[in-house]
C-alpha cells in the first residue's frame, strides 16, 4: 500500500516534479524516479528493478512504469533479468530525459524546475493531468495484481533461498 501511495501522490501531484539521479537508483526508488515528470540522470548513475534477483514479483509499480516509458518487451527483459542500466543507455531508450555528466545534474534538474515553475502554471498543470490520466489507467489496472503477485513470491522457496544466499553472502 505503501508503493502504490507514494506513486498515486507523485501522479497526483499538481506542480510538474523533476527528478535528479545522481547516483544508483535501485528498486522503490527507480520506480519513484520513473514516475516522476522529468527525470535529469547522471551518466555514471544505474537503474534497476531487480525484484525478481530476490525472488519477488516487481510489484511496487515497475510493472506499470517501466512498460510505459521502454515498450513491453524491453521492460520484460529488465524486470525479469532484474539487471543494471547505465544512465547513458537509460536515455537512450527513453527510460529517462536526460543523461549527463554527474556534476551537471542537479544544475539541470533545477534549471528544468524554474523553467516551469515561471512558465503558464495552468497550461502545464493541466497538461501533467491529461497525461497522468493515461498513467493512472494503466496504475489501476496493473498495480492491484503485480502487488498481490509480489505478496504471493514472499511465500516461495526462490525468495527464501535468496535470503538465505543473502545472509550467507553468497549466489543463491
Amino acid at each position: 500500500r505503501s508503493a502504490r501511495k507514494i506513486v498515486q501522490n507523485i501522479l497526483d501531484c499538481e506542480v510538474p516534479i523533476v527528478c535528479a539521479i545522481n547516483g544508483d537508483c535501485i528498486g522503490l526508488a527507480a520506480t519513484v524516479a520513473l514516475f516522476c515528470d522529468i527525470t535529469v540522470c547522471a551518466e555514471n548513475a544505474r537503474i534497476a528493478d531487480p525484484h525478481v534477483k530476490i525472488g519477488l514479483v516487481a510489484g511496487d509499480g515497475g510493472a506499470v512504469i517501466w512498460p510505459m516509458l521502454v515498450g513491453p518487451n524491453r521492460a520484460k527483459e529488465f524486470l525479469m533479468r532484474g539487471n543494471l542500466i547505465g544512465g547513458t543507455d537509460a536515455a537512450r531508450m527513453g527510460l529517462v530525459n536526460y543523461a549527463l555528466p554527474q556534476d551537471q545534474v542537479l544544475a539541470k534538474a533545477r534549471e528544468i524546475a524554474q523553467e516551469l515553475a515561471n512558465g503558464p502554471t495552468w497550461a502545464i498543470r493541466w497538461t501533467k493531468l491529461a497525461v497522468n490520466k493515461a498513467i493512472k489507467d494503466r496504475l489501476n489496472l496493473i498495480m492491484d495484481t503485480s502487488f498481490a503477485l509480489e505478496m504471493a513470491t514472499f511465500q516461495t522457496e526462490d525468495h527464501r533461498e535468496a535470503v538465505r544466499a543473502f545472509a550467507e553472502k553468497r549466489k543463491p
